[in-house]
C-alpha cells in the first residue's frame, strides 16, 4: 500500500514533470506523442507475440527476427495513418469522446492494412493471428495514452496552473493580522502571497510564512519584478490618519487597494479571506471619529417614542440604525417610498431581535397634513428627527414647486403637528447648501430652518433645532457611487467643473453628531458640524482611479486606462459650499459640533410669507415662487438655470 508521504512525492514528480511539457512548443509536443506511439507499437507487437507463443521474445539479440517485420510493419502503417487521421492535431488535456472515436476510426483502417499483410497474406516467421492481436493492443495502448495525458495534464493544468496563475499580492502588514489573513489565502483560489510589506525595520529581510519582508518603498519595483497586482492592507487597528499615508504611499505604485474592515469588525478576531474587501473612498476622505457622549446619545432616545421622516433614505436609514443601538421605545418609521420603506423595516427588524424595541413602518407624506396629524396624535412621540427631503440640487431646479411644498411646507406641516402634540426635540436635518443658495433646493432648506427658527421663539414647549452639514459619502446623492460605476464600465468620470469643492462625512459619523447636536439643543439653534477640510472632486476622482489599480487618461497619458470628462456646471450647482452664513460661530461642548447664529423672521411675520407662496405653489405660478424665495431667503441669488427655461416654454418663448 502506498504510503501518504509516497503519494506527496509522486504526485510531487509528476508536477516537476508536467510543467516542461506544457512549456514546450506544439511541433515539439506532436513529436513526443509520435515517438509515444513508435513505442506503443513496439510494445503491442512483443506482447502479441507473448500472446501467441507463450514466451517473452528477446529484443535485442537472438532471434530477433521475427518480430522485426511485425515492428516494421506497425510503424510503417501506424505513422502515416495517425498523421492522415489527424490525431497529432488534437490538445491532449482536452481530448475527450471525440478524440477517443478519432483514434478508434483510425486503428480500425490500421487493422485492415495490417491483418492484409500479416494475416492475409502472411510473412514468414511471423504468425498470422499476429495480425490480429496486435491491431486489438494498439488500440487499447493509444486510447489509454490518450486518457492518461489528459487525466495527468488536463487535471495538473486545470489545478496547479490555474493556482499558479492566481493574481499575486503583498500583505501590507507583517503582525498577527497579517499572518492569520496570509493563512487564510493559503489554502484560497482567489491569490496568491508573493510576501509582506511592513515598516519595521527590524523586519525586513526577514521571512515570514515562508515569505520574505520588503519595505514598503519597494512597492514599485516589487510589481514589476514579481507581478504584484494588488495590495492587501492588513493593518485594522491603525488610526485614519496613518492610514492615509499608507494608502497615498500605496497608490503611487498603480496597484488595486483591498482592506479589513476594523479590529472590531472582524468576526471573533480572526481574518478570512471573506473579509476582504475593495478599498473605499471612504478609507481615504474618512477620519477618526470623535468618541460619542453617551449622554448625548440616550438623553432623547432612551425608552422614548422616537420618528424618523424619510426613514428609507441615506441619513434616515443611518439615523434609524444609531437609534436603534440606543435603545428606544418604540422607533416609528415614517416614509413615502413602499419599497425603502419595506427595506428598512426588513433591515432593523432583524437587528431588534431581542431588544424589546417596538418598530412601526408608516406609509406617509410629510405634506399630507391630516395623515401627520394622526400619526403624532395616535403615537405621541417624544423625539422626531425630520430627514424627509427632496436633496438632488438638479432634479429640484427641474421641479422647483414639488421641491418648495415637501422640503418647506412638509416641514412646517411637520412642525406643527409635532408641537401639537407636545413633541419634546424636533431635529431639521439640513445642508450645507442653505448657505447663500444658488439653487432652489438649498434656498427651500434655508426656508425650512427659518420655519424651526421662527416656531422655536413661539412655541417654546418643543426644542426645535436642525443641523447643518455638507456631503456624506456613499449617500444616493453623492458623486463617489456615480464615480464608482463609471470606472467599472471603463469611464469616462464626468465631472462639472475641474475647481469644483465639495465638504465630505461619512453617513454613520453624521448621523451620530446629528443627534447629539439634537440633545444639546434649547430651541431655535442652527448647528454645523465640523466637516474638516473640502475636497477637491477632481482630486477625489484621481484617487478613486488610482486606488482600483487603473492609470488617468490624460494629455501626459494617452494610454492610460480612464478619462475625466469636463461637463460643465449644472444648473444652481456652485463651484464652493459654505456651512455658515455668518462669520461668528460658537463652540459647543463637542469639538465637532458649532453653534451658529442666523437671522429668522418672526412667526407672523413668516406665515404671511409663507401663504403667499403656497399661493404661488397652488397656481404654479414658477415666476412668482422664485420671487417670493428671494425675498425670504438672504444670499439667494438665483443663477440662470432649467427654472428660466420651464418659465420661458410655459409662456411660449421656447420653440
Amino acid at each position: 500500500m502506498v504510503s501518504r508521504t509516497e503519494a506527496k512525492m509522486l504526485r510531487m514528480m509528476l508536477k516537476s514533470l508536467a510543467i516542461p511539457v506544457l512549456a514546450m512548443p506544439r511541433l515539439a509536443k506532436r513529436s513526443v506523442v509520435m515517438a509515444v506511439d513508435a513505442m506503443l507499437c513496439v510494445l503491442s507487437v512483443w506482447l502479441a507475440f507473448y500472446l501467441r507463443l507463450g514466451e517473452w521474445l528477446p529484443l535485442a539479440g537472438g532471434p530477433f527476427w521475427r518480430p522485426a517485420f511485425a515492428i516494421f510493419g506497425a510503424l510503417a502503417f501506424a505513422l502515416p495513418v495517425f498523421i492522415l487521421s489527424g490525431l497529432y492535431r488534437a490538445i491532449f488535456r482536452y481530448s475527450g469522446l471525440l478524440a477517443t472515436i478519432t483514434v478508434v476510426k483510425a486503428s480500425v483502417v490500421y487493422a485492415v492494412m495490417y491483418g492484409l499483410v500479416f494475416t492475409v497474406f502472411g510473412v514468414e516467421g511471423v504468425p498470422r493471428t499476429i495480425g490480429i492481436i496486435q491491431p486489438m493492443l494498439l488500440v487499447v495502448f493509444v486510447v489509454a495514452s490518450r486518457a492518461a495525458a489528459r487525466y495527468w495534464l488536463g487535471g495538473f493544468y486545470r489545478n496547479e496552473l490555474k493556482l499558479a496563475m492566481r493574481p499575486k499580492v503583498l500583505i501590507y502588514g507583517a503582525g498577527a493580522t497579517g499572518r492569520q489573513l496570509a493563512d487564510a489565502l493559503a489554502n484560497s483560489h482567489e491569490m496568491r502571497v508573493a510576501g509582506f510589506l511592513d515598516d519595521d525595520a527590524q523586519l525586513i529581510g526577514q521571512v515570514l510564512n515562508g515569505q520574505p519582508i520588503f519595505h514598503p518603498d519597494t512597492l514599485a519595483d516589487l510589481v514589476v519584478s514579481r507581478g504584484v497586482s494588488d495590495v492587501l492592507l492588513a493593518m485594522p487597528s491603525i488610526n485614519r490618519t496613518r492610514r492615509n499615508e499608507i494608502l497615498l504611499k500605496i497608490s503611487q505604485a498603480k496597484v488595486a487597494v483591498r482592506t479589513l474592515p476594523s479590529v472590531n469588525e472582524l468576526a471573533q478576531g480572526r481574518v478570512q479571506t471573506s473579509d476582504l474587501r475593495e478599498l473605499d473612498i471612504d478609507d481615504l476622505l474618512g477620519r477618526d471619529a470623535v468618541p460619542p457622549d453617551q449622554v448625548l446619545l440616550g438623553k432623547n432616545i432612551k425608552n422614548k417614542v422616537v420618528l424618523v421622516t424619510g426613514a428609507g433614505g441615506s441619513i434616515g436609514s443611518e439615523l434609524c440604525r444609531q437609534i436603534l443601538d440606543v435603545g428606544p421605545q418604540t422607533l416609528l418609521l415614517v416614509e413615502l417610498s413602499e419599497f425603502a420603506l419595506y427595506q428598512i423595516h426588513g433591515e432593523l427588524s432583524a437587528k431588534a431581535q431581542g431588544k424589546g424595541v417596538e418598530l412601526i413602518p408608516l406609509l406617509a407624506s410629510v405634506q399630507d397634513a391630516r395623515r401627520v396629524n394622526e400619526l403624532m396624535g395616535t403615537w405621541k412621540p417624544d423625539t422626531v428627527y425630520h430627514a424627509a427631503a427632496y436633496k438632488h440640487v438638479p432634479l429640484v431646479e427641474h421641479n422647483p414647486a414639488e421641491g418648495l411644498k415637501n422640503n418647506v411646507l412638509g416641514t412646517l406641516t411637520v412642525a406643527k403637528a409635532a408641537a401639537d402634540s407636545g413633541v419634546k426635540s424636533f431635529v431639521l436635518i439640513s445642508t450645507d447648501k442653505a448657505v447663500r443658495p444658488t439653487n432652489v433646493m438649498g434656498a427651500s432648506k434655508r426656508l425650512a430652518e427659518m420655519v424651526l427658527q421662527a416656531m422655536a421663539a413661539g412655541m417654546p414647549v418643543t426644542k426645535f433645532s436642525m443641523v447643518r452639514f455638507g456631503n456624506v459619502l456613499g449617500s444616493s446623492g453623492s458623486v463617489v457611487p456615480k464615480f464608482r460605476q463609471q470606472i467599472k464600465d471603463g469611464g469616462p468620470i464626468t465631472l462639472t467643473h475641474s475647481e469644483i469643492t465639495r465638504y465630505f462625512m461619512t453617513i454613520p459619523e453624521a448621523a451620530q453628531l446629528v443627534i447629539q447636536a439634537g440633545s444639546m439643543a434649547e430651541g431655535g439653534e442652527v448647528f454645523v458640524l465640523d466637516m474638516g477640510q473640502p475636497v477637491k472632486i477632481i482630486d477625489l476622482a484621481k484617487s478613486m482611479i488610482e486606488l482600483t489599480g487603473l492609470t488617468l487618461k490624460d494629455a501626459s497619458n494617452p494610454e492610460g486606462d480612464i478619462e475625466i470628462e469636463i461637463t460643465g456646471l449644472r444648473p444652481g450647482e456652485k463651484l464652493y459650499e459654505e456651512l455658515l452664513i455668518g462669520d461668528d460661530p460658537k463652540q459647543t461642548s463637542h469639538p465637532r459640533i458649532m453653534k451658529a447664529n442666523e437671522r429668522f423672521l418672526d412667526l407672523s411675520s413668516l406665515e404671511l410669507r409663507l401663504a403667499a407662496l403656497s399661493q404661488a405653489l397652488a397656481t404654479n405660478d414658477v415666476e412668482q415662487m422664485l420671487v417670493l424665495l428671494q425675498d425670504l431667503v438672504t444670499g439667494y441669488q438665483r443663477e440662470p438655470s432649467i427654472v428660466d427655461w420651464v418659465h420661458m416654454q410655459s409662456h411660449g418663448a421656447v420653440a
